[in-house]
This record gives C-alpha cells, structure tokens and sequence, in this order.
C-alpha cells in the first residue's frame, strides 16, 4: 500500500487556511496513488492554541464534514487530527476517514503533556479498525513517548498492523537539523514497537512556528516519519517552512500471533 505523510505548514486559530492547504496535500497525494493520507494533529487551531477552547467544533461537525466530503469525492481515505468540542470538554483527536467519506475511527489522545491539560481532556479508550487495508490503530503523538508504550503495545495486542499518529513535533527556535532531536526522542520508541510487533507505524508532523499558547516561538520541524520491522520506511525533512507530501510505500504486516501467542513470541524473541 501507498501511505500519504502530509507535512502539513499549520498556522495558529486559522483553521480555514490550514485546511486550503491540507486539501492541497491530500490531491498531491492522490496524484501519488496514496491509498491513505496522515495529516498531523490539531490541524484546526494548532496545538494548544487558546482559541481552540471555545472556538473547537463537534465530531461529526463542520470542520470534519470538510474531510469527509473531500475523502468522498477523491475517493481516498484520510486521518487527521482535530481539536473536538464534546459536551463541556475539549479533546485532541484524530480521525480516520474511510474513501467514502463515513468517519470510521475516532480516538482521543491519552498521554497528554502537562501543558495540555488545560486545553484538552484525557482520552479513556483504544480501538482497532477493520479496513480494506488490515487492522489499523490510531493514537496521536507523545503517546508514543517511550515511557507510554503501553499505548501502541496494546493496539498491537489488539491486532494492528498499522498504527496512524497525527502529531506536532516541537524544538526551540534555535534547534537545528545538526542537532538530530528525533533520534530517541521518536525513532527509538517507533521502532520498538514496529520491531516488538512486526508492525508499521507512521507519524504525520507539522511544519511552521507556534503563535499563541505555553509553546509560542516553537517551531514545528516536520521530520514525519513511517517505520517498519526493518527500520524506516520513509522519512520527511527537518524543515520548519517546507510543507510536503512524503510517500512511504509497504506491504501489510502479517501478524499471526493472537492473545497468548503474542507473549510467548515476544519471550522468545528476547531470549
């Protein structure tokens, strides 16, 4: 299969420019022959933008109808992350958009960071979807941080062959490619679990600076990343301006192991 990075330029509390440019990814993706395209997370406001608080909208809504409705008519499936109004409470949370535009998969993210607490509420649910495709599981980000690998440890007890994760990988201003931040910071924990598993696991990451929220003056580096039993599939840049499809292309895991199986395997793989 053809698997979409879309390394998506993300500008804070401007949702409709930042969706302009996501469609954008997602038709240069299609003309790639990307069976799926992985935007990062909070593609709406930003990551912990304070206008998310009471400007985010419902799931189904119309910030989700316009993924929807674009993976309808292009015919392609789409995951992306959105800032989700339920209730009285606020969520981080990805979605994963079928080719005829139903909404088959949503997950709430878990591992906040402490700075999100007050603009997000924790997730309490995993799930795995059937898909023309294989099994695939979604998180979002720092929940694959290698002290919560319980996370995609369990998408994989669950089945997944392939985990999507809409992410915003942040460095301070001065950081530079040079300085390789993501290498176990992300590559470690991503293999580890693509290695431990025999799955594929992908990471779609904003580009362009943090304006507004505990983060302002960030930069979101890119660096999107998909990595499978033998190390990394694809990788994008290290570039904080430079939006950009990147196309990692693989074959479906076959994963074989069920309940039990998967502890005795991964024993005597570590014996």
């Amino acid at each position: 299969m053809k698997l979409g990075l879309a390394q998506l330029l993300v500008e804070g509390t401007e949702p409709e420019r930042n969706f302009e440019r996501a469609k954008n990814l997602i038709l240069d993706a299609k003309e790639k022959k990307c069976d799926i395209v992985l935007l990062p997370e909070t593609i709406d406001f930003a990551w912990t933008h304070p206008d998310g608080i009471k400007q985010a909208q419902s799931v189904p809504g119309i910030f989700s109808d316009f993924f929807c409705e674009i993976a309808k008519k292009y015919k392609i499936w789409i995951c992306v992350g959105l800032t989700e109004k339920a209730g009285n409470y606020n969520y981080n949370t990805s979605l994963l958009v079928n080719n005829e535009g139903i909404i088959l998969g949503k997950y709430r993210k878990i591992n906040l960071l402490t700075v999100e607490f007050p603009y997000y509420q924790i997730g309490q649910s995993l799930n795995v979807y059937d898909t023309p495709f294989g099994k695939i599981g979604l998180n979002i980000c720092a929940d694959n941080y290698i002290d919560s690998l319980d996370i995609g440890n369990t998408l994989a007890r669950m089945g997944a062959q392939l985990i999507l994760s809409p992410s915003s990988w942040t460095v301070d201003h001065s950081i530079t490619e040079a300085e390789n931040p993501y290498s176990d910071k992300w590559i470690k924990p991503l293999s580890i679990l693509a290695e431990t598993h025999n799955l594929v696991i992908a990471s779609a990451t904003s580009v362009g600076y943090i304006v507004g929220g505990p983060y302002e003056g960030k930069k979101m580096v890119g660096c999107s990343i998909c990595v499978g039993k033998q190390g990394i599939i694809a990788q994008g840049m290290f570039n904080e301006f430079a939006g950009e499809i990147v196309v990692a292309e693989f074959d479906m895991p076959v994963r074989r192991e069920k309940g039990i199986q998967i502890g005795k395997y991964m024993n005597e793989k570590n014996n």
